[in-house]
């Protein structure tokens, strides 16, 4: 069931897409053909006016047949007679929508839920930013020279600047300051025992708060409120400690001392497994909670759809320059097991809402940036065109743009599968 919402979830995001373009046609007077909801062979059609309404039998995705569109037409409403003005504002509808979609998603979810800000709400003693001297309060607006406007921008730019020393800038009491902050680091291909501590920093993280069934702890009999203390013949005291020592003891067997009612024992042999996640940054504080009226809730979509918007395009980029690799991307199947993960970590049904909600905010605002990007066969390369020829006073040929078109379709299929694989892989390999 909950899969299910997730495909669903995905396939609203390209209908209002299409819509866009649909609803911005009739309305500059472009004839259109036909809307389906999905592809593959009719289920059912049926025609209102000029235009047949089908519903097509693979249950995804959606589109907009427009007279004249893809070839020349005669008739005086077809796309490809219409002023360029027109045609731009249909082209770019899409986009448009699938944004104005994601602002909708989330001033709905900040109205809810409130919105997470760049105050500080918690920075535990002996964090990386609590040794940077950020405290509680402090509201973070520069992270590496680039402006912070949720706290998804400082994991970004954590993650571009590979965890390395940053100039960090925050406001407190009024005064904007300045310090110097370097995340921990999580490394790749990690080795992992199955448990979590209590505390993330200080002197009480080395006390195991939970351990998963069937994991490596388990099977060597950790158990919650068991206080660590040495590592084979290491003492340690701090989750920073323990960590380190499993990653450097690979999967090599494990003896942990711990202290347990009081009394002193030792867990023998346990084996840890390998965990085949990238390497990420603990900035080691969390954020604040803000909960605002509808009018600060819209606000605060529109500032954080802008951020969104910047972390698309600073991702792509990444992706040209090879600082991110294409084994990360996601495609359609990856969107949906991503939108899927969100759903089934929900326990409540609100939760649920609200979590379909912020990752379909996200993807719905990356796909209207995306195609907006001129590259074919985009609806930003469709723009593009259409500025040019304006400029030029007159049209490319219908050949060459279709040409053009064709090679960046074959591309985008090549690059579609690519990611389609990755995301499979991803899926049953757990990468």
């Amino acid at each position: 069931m909950k899969l299910l919402i997730a495909f669903l979830a995905f396939d609203l995001i390209v209908i209002v897409h299409e819509l866009g373009h649909f609803i911005a046609a009739r309305l500059t007077g472009i004839k259109v053909l036909e809307f389906s909801l999905f592809i593959g062979p009719k289920i059912f059609s049926i025609k209102r006016g000029e235009t047949m309404y089908s519903l097509r039998i693979i249950p995804a995705l959606a589109y907009v047949k427009m007279e004249g569109e893809e070839e020349e037409s005669d008739d005086a409403r077809a796309f490809n007679k219409r002023p360029v003005w027109a045609r731009f504002v249909t082209v770019a509808a899409g986009p448009f929508a699938s944004i104005m979609l994601g602002v909708i998603f989330l001033a709905v979810s900040y109205v809810i839920a409130g919105v997470n800000t760049t105050r500080l709400d918690t920075v535990p003693d002996g964090s990386p930013a609590y040794m940077a001297g950020l405290r509680a309060g402090d509201k973070i607006v520069d992270y590496n020279g680039n402006s912070v406007y949720q706290p998804l921008d400082v994991g970004m730019f954590m993650y571009s600047s590979k965890g390395k020393p940053v100039r960090v800038e925050f406001m407190r009491n009024g005064s904007r300051l300045h310090t110097t902050f370097t995340p921990d680091l999580i490394p790749a291909n990690r080795y992992m025992m199955g448990f979590t501590f209590t505390e993330p920093y200080g002197s009480k993280s080395n006390i195991v708060e939970s351990v998963e069934p069937k994991s490596p702890a388990s099977k060597g009999g950790l158990k919650a409120g068991d206080v660590i203390v040495k590592m084979n013949d290491k003492s340690v005291s701090t989750r920073q400690q323990i960590s380190s020592y499993i990653y450097s003891n690979k999967n090599n067997p494990l003896n942990i001392t711990v202290i347990r009612g009081g009394n002193q024992q030792v867990l023998n042999n346990i084996v840890p497994v390998q965990d085949k996640n990238p390497e990420q940054y603990d900035p080691g504080m969390a954020f604040s909670t803000e909960y605002g009226n509808i009018f600060s809730s819209i606000k605060d979509a529109f500032v954080n759809s802008y951020s969104i918007t910047r972390i698309g395009i600073y991702s792509i980029a990444w992706l040209i320059q090879g600082q991110v690799p294409l084994n990360q991307m996601a495609g359609p199947v990856g969107i949906v097991s991503t939108i899927n993960t969100f759903v089934q970590q929900s326990p409540s049904v609100l939760d649920i809402i609200l979590n379909l909600l912020s990752i379909s905010a996200i993807i719905s605002i990356g796909l209207g940036v995306t195609n907006l990007l001129p590259i074919p066969p985009t609806d930003g390369f469709k723009m593009l065109f259409l500025i040019i020829e304006k400029i030029r006073r007159k049209r490319l040929p219908v050949e060459k743009e279709a040409m053009i078109s064709m090679v960046g379709f074959v591309i985008l299929m090549g690059l579609f599968i690519v990611l389609t694989y990755n995301d499979i892989v991803r899926i049953f390999t757990g990468g």
